[in-house]
């Protein structure tokens, strides 16, 4: 049981790397759910934005496949309980080196990032 929830929380953990790094807003539209809160600390600068704010910033910038970088994401983790789960993210990208905490739940049958956490070190 514990492989085949670890696979769907990885599916969608990818299609949320490829959004951001392709620039695909439909593929993040579909991983968030609609309330999802964003919280992060960038070069010492806090940052707060709800999903929607999120998304349109993405949708409005050159993507990391636009500018020629190479893809480097990676999930050094995931923890499971129940119909809640938590992903460490690394997530280099536009010349950040941004770590993501990522917290899913399994909204009507699916798997949501319902919050993330990120900042750059």
């Amino acid at each position: 049981m514990y492989d085949k929830l670890s696979n769907e929380i990885k599916t969608v953990v990818s299609h949320y790397f490829q959004g951001i790094y392709n620039g695909d807003i439909d593929k993040l539209k579909n991983v968030f759910h609609l309330q999802t809160l964003l919280f992060g600390d960038i070069k010492g600068e806090p940052y707060f934005k709800t999903v929607t704010d999120y998304i349109e910033g993405v949708k409005s910038r050159k993507s990391p496949a636009d500018l020629g970088e190479e893809f480097k994401m990676e999930i050094p983790s995931i923890e499971i309980m129940g119909d809640m789960a938590t992903v460490k993210a690394h997530v280099p990208m536009l010349g950040f080196n941004y770590h993501d905490f990522l917290s899913l739940s399994l909204v009507p049958g699916e798997w949501k990032i319902v919050n993330k956490l990120f900042t750059h070190v």
